[in-house]
């Protein structure tokens, strides 16, 4: 796990300041903030971002690995702290400690077909994995993004997702739950869109992420298209509230998402996703 050594308790937060704002969509907000001694990170790791006086919460970077001179993370309105966070502004100082967490397998994708499935705010965790696909291009066999949304307004990295698509060296699919008048791009699951991507089963990674349900889906859909369970690799979601696997608060039967994860293989997930409330 890489890891800035800015504190020799890794419980307390540094001081990250804000240094760049963009509102996605109405209730998403991608944040670029400066932290110093920043050493980077691994695709798939997440930080404990805290306004003081609110609360901290886990939030995925969402950033390339090779500008180490930010970092970025995209956040949804959906709580008393991801609101205040939402909130701040340029020049705003928040509280932050990482980064955390079990990275996706992307060096082990090499020489390989890449198959990357998100689902809404999935999107995000996984643009790393994509920054990474496109720099080393070479390295890399067929690369196919399969990208679900609930509606066109939605649609989250929009501009970004026309630029890929515009690529000559990526498979860019994207889906809406609903379309509407302006609309005339697939309508359905994301999962959907397995049918008519172009990957060899024996020789693919892929890398899911979004919510539980849709990666249940996904992950079946590929095993059923010849892909081994080892080769799946999602990203899980839990309350996690101290990052380093000690409150307990995000076990997953035999591990904690924290710091055994969040990335796993559908091999390992799949018997315990079975289990309801688990």
């Amino acid at each position: 796990m890489l890891a800035p050594d800015l504190h020799t308790d890794p419980m307390v937060p540094v001081l990250a300041r804000v240094t760049r704002r963009i509102h996605e969509l109405s209730d998403i907000v991608t944040f670029e903030m400066e932290v110093d001694g920043w050493q980077g990170f691994a695709p798939g790791q997440f930080n404990m971002l805290s306004v003081f006086g609110v609360g901290e919460v886990p939030i995925s970077i969402s950033g390339p690995l090779s500008d180490r001179s930010k970092i970025i993370h995209t956040i949804r309105d959906v709580g008393p702290v991801s609101h205040a966070l939402c909130a701040l502004r340029k020049g705003a100082v928040l509280g932050l400690r990482g980064p955390y967490g079990a990275p996706w397998p992307v060096e082990a994708a090499r020489g390989r077909d890449v198959v990357v499935v998100a689902g809404g705010l999935g999107l995000a965790p996984v643009r790393p994995i994509l920054y990474e696909l496109i720099e080393n291009r070479d390295r890399y066999g067929k690369v196919t993004l399969l990208y679900g949304a609930r509606s066109p307004r939605e649609i989250l990295f929009a501009e970004e997702l026309g630029q890929w698509r515009s690529r000559l060296d990526l498979g860019v699919e994207v889906s809406v739950d609903r379309g509407d008048e302006h609309w005339h791009g697939h309508v359905g699951v994301v999962t959907g869109l397995l049918r008519a991507a172009d990957f060899d089963p024996a020789n693919t990674t892929a890398f899911v992420c979004g919510p539980e349900i849709m990666m249940r889906f996904a992950a079946n859909g590929l095993v059923e298209a010849g892909m081994a369970a080892t080769d799946i690799h999602l990203s899980m979601e839990r309350n996690m509230q101290c990052g380093i696997g000690l409150c307990g608060h995000c076990q997953l039967g035999p591990v904690f998402v924290c710091k055994d994860g969040p990335v796993f293989d559908w091999a390992f997930l799949k018997p315990l996703m079975a289990v309801k409330e688990l």
